[in-house]
């Protein structure tokens, strides 16, 4: 009994301890932006083990022991960026019916029920700038599922009848495709910033679609499903020697295809400023969104940009949100920034939903606090808060061995250093005012500004009055 007392009395004098100790902290300031901290550790980055086949498979392995699973996941070099124009949507149903479609050893139906069995997983896609297939499964029957995702790769079957279910869901989604404001926005904003005829603003129609035949499915594969065009990485319950021996028992017997530079991809690098308009009658606001071309991750001014971005519109003390959000009532929906892609230009964007009535304030708005980046720039106490928000949030983006596999294997596709992540922090770390500040005006330029506007005609339109304004058949075409 005594011990018994002894030990509520101990629990009561940590729970009075715990309740004061607010108390004690708080009375040494007199506001939390008094309150110090010491600077987070720089946290620690696993790396992948990295071995290349002889056949020119890539393989990148991570071992996690946590749960009892097993993830595979592959990069393919491949990507719609070089679909033939006359048949747009060619690399998207490559990519559906690979998996659907089944192998030469099981039908996709009895793919699926394998697979429901196994409470595993197997996808497949092929997106603008890569292919890529994934694999879940038990640790226990990891060896069984990755054959099989093995013989997904290596040999589907592209079944008619799936071929012919996928385009109809095509055929539905283009019948769809003015029915989101957003979609429109994207979709036209991508045309006026790379080109309507670049390979990174086309979509697919009717009649692109309806040319795509299965031979030609057949003939994708046949071109870009080769194991030296191939990242595969592997994260999950296993012993690293053990899966490399899998690896190379499943893949080792793939020959390598034929080595061949992919094309350039043609893109327009000096987007002509203008103000265009779409009109969309059942919307009750309208969608503003203006902009030039981006930046590759690789430019010089990276680190800079990524802060001047979280100045601009990175958490909801920033630029954008204080502005037109909080003080001027203008969105709840208000963003933008300097955007990087890998290997082509990203867009730059500024873009908002407001009342149709306040159009032409938002746009008024929007320009405003693109030339306040120069005009007035920001601060010293602006970018340490950038710097401190984007170095802690780091953590969260590498809190998982298969986020961590997964960075390393883009930077294997898109030819980046392979500390590329290591680097960031520091990067981050060293960047100053000054160079914010010039990023500002190199980077984001309200003179370059392509505008567009979607919305309703009645009020949407007429703030446009006084502009030279573009308008834009955004009907679907028929044939």
């Amino acid at each position: 009994m005594q011990n018994l007392r002894r030990h509520y009395a101990t629990i009561l004098l940590n729970i009075l301890a715990y309740l004061t100790l607010p108390i004690l902290v708080w009375a040494q300031v007199e506001s939390v932006e008094q309150l110090r901290f010491p600077p987070l550790p720089a946290p620690t980055i696993p790396e992948p083990t990295r071995v290349v086949l002889d056949n020119g498979l890539v393989v990148l392995l991570m071992e996690d022991h946590e749960l009892p699973l097993v993830s595979a996941s592959a990069k393919i070099r491949t990507g719609s960026r070089w679909e033939p124009s006359s048949k747009i949507g060619l690399a998207n149903l490559t990519g559906m019916v690979m998996r659907s479609g089944g192998t030469r050893s099981m039908t996709g139906d009895e793919l699926d029920d394998y697979l429901e069995g196994k409470a595993a997983i197997i996808e497949t896609a092929i997106g603008q700038t890569e292919g890529q297939a994934s694999m879940n499964c038990l640790k226990e029957d990891f060896a069984e599922i990755f054959r099989t995702f093995a013989e997904v790769l290596r040999y589907p079957t592209f079944d008619e009848e799936k071929l012919i279910i996928a385009k109809a869901q095509v055929m539905a989604a283009i019948a769809r495709q003015n029915d989101d404001p957003d979609s429109i926005v994207s979709r036209e904003f991508r045309k006026l910033i790379y080109g309507s005829d670049s390979p990174y603003a086309a979509y697919e129609t009717y009649a692109t679609v309806r040319a795509i035949s299965r031979e030609d499915l057949i003939a994708w594969h046949r071109r870009y499903y080769h194991p030296n065009r191939i990242i595969l990485g592997l994260v999950g319950d296993f012993e690293t020697k053990e899966a490399l021996a899998l690896i190379k028992s499943v893949f080792g017997s793939w020959p390598r295809g034929p080595e061949f530079p992919d094309p350039p991809i043609p893109y327009q690098t000096h987007p002509t400023p203008g103000v265009y308009y779409a009109e969309k009658n059942d919307m009750t606001q309208a969608k503003i969104i203006m902009g030039h071309l981006g930046l590759l991750r690789k430019d010089p001014d990276y680190y800079a940009v990524v802060v001047m971005n979280q100045i601009l519109s990175g958490s909801f003390s920033a630029r954008l949100f204080s502005n037109i959000r909080s003080h001027k009532g203008l969105a709840y929906d208000v963003q933008g920034a300097v955007g990087f892609e890998w290997d082509y230009p990203g867009m730059a964007f500024l873009s908002m939903s407001t009342k149709t009535e306040t159009t032409k304030r938002g746009i008024e708005a929007l320009i405003e606090e693109a030339k306040n980046m120069v005009t007035n720039p920001p601060t010293e106490e602006e970018v340490a808060k950038a710097k401190a928000s984007i170095i802690n949030s780091f953590v969260f983006s590498i809190d998982s061995p298969s986020k961590v596999l997964g960075k390393y294997m883009t930077y294997e596709y898109y030819g980046y250093p392979h500390d590329w992540l290591q680097r960031f922090r520091k990067g981050i770390e060293q960047v100053t005012t000054a160079q914010v500040r010039a990023a500002a005006r190199k980077h984001l330029r309200p003179q370059d500004f392509v505008l567009l506007v979607v919305g309703p005609r009645d009020g949407t339109r007429s703030a446009l009055t006084g502009y030279h304004v573009t308008e834009l058949d955004i009907s679907i075409p028929e044939s």
